[in-house]
């Protein structure tokens, strides 16, 4: 996460991970971050939305974390259950967050915030 000069973590308007954090590149208008465990049933529905939901709007990239590999990041974010999804603006910050299987209709909604 992106840290102010003085060592402290801008939270104003939420955390702001970059593509370093994620392990891969932001989307162009907006990134879905899902967080994601091994024998998570939910989460494998998750990921085929989010993933439907990226292909179709242009700029939207969707990154998928293992929750388990990733520990210092899920403790950092404060992710508590998966499959936890962030949505991030253009810039990285997050702007929404829900935790559980969302359904495309309030992916797309959340995604009117980010972009």
């Amino acid at each position: 996460m992106r840290e102010q000069g003085d060592g402290r973590r801008s939270e104003a308007f939420g955390p702001r991970l970059d593509a370093a954090d994620l392990g891969a590149a932001l989307g162009g208008r907006a990134t879905l971050v899902q967080f994601s465990s091994a024998f998570c049933a939910p989460c494998r529905a998750t990921r085929r939305v989010l993933g439907e939901v990226a292909g179709m709007v242009p700029g939207v990239a969707h990154v998928e974390i293992d929750a388990e590999a990733r520990l210092e990041l899920v403790r950092a974010l404060d992710v508590l259950k998966t499959p936890t999804v962030l949505v991030l603006d253009a810039d990285g910050r997050v702007v929404r967050r829900a935790v559980g299987q969302p359904r495309r209709a309030d992916v797309i909604a959340a995604l009117g915030e980010a972009v």
